[in-house]
């Protein structure tokens, strides 16, 4: 899967990274829809992902691919079969999760940074703040959107200044996406108030 399967402007896509960012863009459409069959696309993409980003030394970036897989099981037995049924926030654990997400950063950056990672310190924060924002997909908060939202454009400038040109582009349409996924389950939540 590493082999080329297209060169485009200079930069060769592997089938790898071809079949992971068509996995993962299915698997975040179905997710703006709210829909229970996101998770199987989820674990899928995030299992191709984590191969792919060993191979360029960022090891925050797989280590959240088994994290995703974890969260694509409890997902998948978590949400009914009619899917999401979106709830907010409190204002507490809003707060909570921005807390934890720069302490555990704060906290992993020097290990990666022992360990020889690529770009230690956004690849660490995105690492935690695409944690927090899996957890509350998970547990049906629409705030998840908000935090994919700041993340993927975290992830946007991280993946370009690494040369991965086909997964940059596809984190910028994850970035249009979780504005459109925020607006639909924040209507979807509204709605139910």
């Amino acid at each position: 899967m590493s082999s080329i399967f297209f060169t485009a402007w200079g930069y060769e896509v592997s089938y790898l990274e071809f079949v992971a960012s068509i996995a993962s863009f299915i698997g975040v459409g179905l997710g703006i829809t709210g829909k229970r069959i996101t998770w199987p696309w989820w674990a899928l993409s995030s299992a191709l992902y984590g191969v792919f980003f060993l191979q360029f030394d960022l090891y925050a970036s797989a280590a959240l691919q088994l994290i995703f897989i974890a969260a694509a099981v409890a997902g998948w037995s978590g949400w009914e079969a009619s899917g999401a049924k979106p709830g907010a926030l409190s204002l507490e654990l809003r707060l909570i999760t921005a807390i934890g997400i720069m302490a555990a950063t704060a906290l992993l950056v020097p290990v990666l940074t022992d360990l020889g990672a690529t770009a230690a310190l956004p690849d660490t924060l995105l690492l935690f703040g695409s944690l927090a924002a899996q957890i509350l997909m998970v547990y049906e908060k629409y705030e998840n959107w908000v935090l994919w939202l700041i993340v993927d454009a975290g992830y946007v400038a991280l993946y370009a200044s690494q040369g991965l040109l086909f997964t940059t582009v596809l984190y910028i349409a994850f970035t249009v996406m979780a504005a459109i996924g925020w607006r639909a389950w924040y209507g979807t939540h509204r709605r139910a108030l």
